[in-house]
């Protein structure tokens, strides 16, 4: 009995902090989707790589809403000992962990068809909206000036992009000099080649992997902690009268 009356307490800790979380996720989402410049003074490249790929704003507010979810289930379920909410709760991790295995799966698996379906999707916005659209602009060049790097394969990416015909050259950040540290301008198509800039995807997937153990180490203390929590809220469940 003191067993149960141990472990119902720190699943109500437990998800209470999951709560919490869950709050500060929607309240940043909210702040990113309605100012996403400033979002990005503070957290740097990293976040505006980030925005490069999904929208960061609708992501945190669909990520903290479900953990609201889960913090209330849990801590309603183990409080009140109501096996129905302990039961979804146990069901919705359930679900997140299947995802997120698959997800990492087809990450680890099928990189390069997930870079060609990105591809598909990211250059031709960047062609269509690259020095028209101030905040997309903004978020591109935050990633390459932090990331050093060019587009999202390379300088050909802004073929044609209102900013390319506008001013007839490429984003200075296609024609940058690694060996000095300088930016060779005006970055015409002849300079953009012979630089050979690197495109911000696989710069990313560089950096990723360099920091696989930290990354890897982040997933499986995720991992374990939503096993964990599966096993307490299944462990309530079946002690429950």
């Amino acid at each position: 009995m003191q067993c149960f009356s141990f472990i119902k307490t720190m699943m109500i800790l437990f998800n209470m902090l999951i709560f919490l979380c869950g709050v500060a996720l929607l309240a940043v989402g909210i702040w990113v989707s309605v100012d996403g410049p400033s979002f990005m003074k503070i957290f740097g490249p990293l976040s505006s790589s980030a925005m490069e790929f999904v929208n960061v704003g609708y992501f945190l507010i669909a990520a903290g809403a479900v953990l609201l979810t889960l913090g209330f289930l849990g801590c309603y379920g183990a409080q009140t000992e109501n096996k129905c909410a302990l039961m979804m709760f146990f069901f919705i991790l359930l679900i997140i962990f299947i995802a997120e295995v698959a997800a990492a799966v087809v990450a680890l698996v099928y990189t390069t068809m997930a870079e060609n379906f990105l591809t598909l999707m990211v250059v031709p916005t960047i062609k269509k909206e690259y020095g028209s659209q101030k905040d997309f602009t903004q978020v591109w060049n935050s990633t390459m000036e932090g990331l050093k790097c060019c587009g999202f394969n390379n300088y050909t990416d802004f073929e044609d992009s209102p900013y390319e015909k506008e001013n007839n050259v490429f984003p200075p950040y296609c024609c940058f000099d690694h060996g000095n540290g300088t930016f060779v301008e005006p970055c015409t198509r002849v300079e953009a080649q012979n630089q050979k800039v690197e495109g911000c995807f696989n710069q990313l997937l560089y950096d990723i992997r360099t920091n696989a153990v930290t990354v890897g180490g982040v997933a499986a203390g995720i991992a374990g902690l939503e096993l964990a929590a599966m096993i307490v809220s299944m462990y309530l469940y079946c002690n429950l009268k």
